[in-house]
């Protein structure tokens, strides 16, 4: 006996809510918006749409001004650009896994523990996409000195993610303990939601976060202290926070589109290289488009001016926090072995003009 219509539409009602905290459930990403940001326009190529994944972050400021500007959706011509929003790596690497994005922006550390975990059968790192812009920032009435974080509660994005690795090798640099799966020990390490860190920093409910820009900034502006900037544990201040992450299948089967997302990532940088405050604008107008509101001076000036964006993957010191991983115990000792697939963007960069990158350390092509 067939339901009535009227039970069967409460039967579907049912079945969409079901689906809809199934699927947002999966922390493949907290907002999408899958509208172009330009109309496509041209020849389209192998690809009739490409989903790409970024954050709400100014370590992703490549994507928040290349879609922005229309750069991006400018190289792919006549396929379509969807744009997909996550708060931390560990999310856009399960997206990734399971088809819901094609290329990413995303830390080193996710991109290293997602190889690892598929054995090197799931993506490849494209190019490189930041360096900086991530401190640690401390309530100064808790905490004075780096001795003062004994004891104390400490905020990152996420369990595994390149704030929480950088962290827990700090903690385990000053001989203090932390077990990596619960985040207890001498320092409890929080992991917590990107977006609601400052209302716990706020709270009191933590007394300091390790958090990429402008995070971090929000926190000073709200009367905490930077007590350490991550770029001065680095040779040169230089060390890998963003890449440009693929699909292994999506590269496979349409080269020529991770190609012209690839320019619009080189051509993007080279622009906000030339027009840096113009390009600040942009950012905080995407900023505001993802979070409905846009960051004030005193937060966006600093946060950006900590931010360096480079088409460099900066390969060595992805290699240095993955044995910052493994030193923690959040992970194996990897082998990084084809990681790097440098092919197209040494392309591309030749016929911009400018000189290739090396991967160095691990295998690369």
């Amino acid at each position: 006996m067939r339901p009535l219509p009227s039970v069967r539409r409460a039967l579907a009602a049912v079945a969409v809510a079901v689906l809809a905290l199934t699927l947002g459930g999966c922390g493949y990403g907290s907002q999408r918006d899958e509208r172009s940001q330009v109309a496509p326009k041209g020849e389209r190529l192998s690809a009739g749409t490409v989903r790409i994944g970024y954050f709400p972050t100014l370590t992703h400021a490549t994507p928040l001004v290349g879609l922005r500007e229309g750069i991006l959706q400018k190289e792919l011509g006549g396929t379509r650009l969807k744009a997909v929003g996550f708060n931390a790596g560990p999310s856009a690497v399960e997206a990734l896994n399971a088809g819901s994005v094609d290329i990413s922006w995303i830390g080193p550390s996710p991109a290293v523990n997602g190889y690892q975990r598929a054995h090197g059968e799931n993506l490849r790192i494209i190019s490189g996409a930041a360096s900086g812009g991530v401190k640690f920032v401390v309530d100064p009435k808790k905490i004075t000195s780096p001795e003062d974080v004994r004891g104390k509660r400490i905020a990152t994005p996420q369990k595994g993610n390149t704030q929480d690795v950088a962290l827990l090798h700090w903690i385990t640099g000053r001989g203090w303990a932390v077990d990596p799966r619960t985040g207890k020990g001498d320092v409890s390490v929080v992991r917590t939601d990107a977006k609601a860190v400052p209302g716990a920093f706020a709270s009191g409910s933590v007394d300091g976060a390790w958090v990429p820009e402008p995070t971090a900034s929000r926190l000073v502006a709200a009367g905490g202290k930077v007590l350490l900037d991550e770029s001065s544990l680095w040779p040169d201040g230089k060390f890998v926070t963003a890449n440009v992450v693929v699909s292994r299948k999506f590269l496979d089967r349409h080269p020529d589109v991770v190609e012209a997302v690839l320019r619009g990532s080189v051509r993007t940088n080279a622009w906000i290289a030339a027009h840096p405050d113009r390009a600040k604008v942009a950012a905080n107008a995407a900023l505001k488009d993802l979070s409905g509101s846009a960051l004030p001076a005193d937060v966006l000036d600093p946060a950006w001016q900590s931010v360096r964006t480079t088409d460099d993957p900066l390969a060595a010191t992805l290699s240095a926090q993955a044995e910052h991983a493994v030193a923690a115990g959040l992970l194996k000792k990897p082998d990084l072995t084809g990681i790097y697939d440098l092919t197209l963007l040494g392309k591309v960069l030749r016929s911009e003009g400018k000189p290739p990158v090396d991967a160095g350390g691990p295998g690369s092509r």
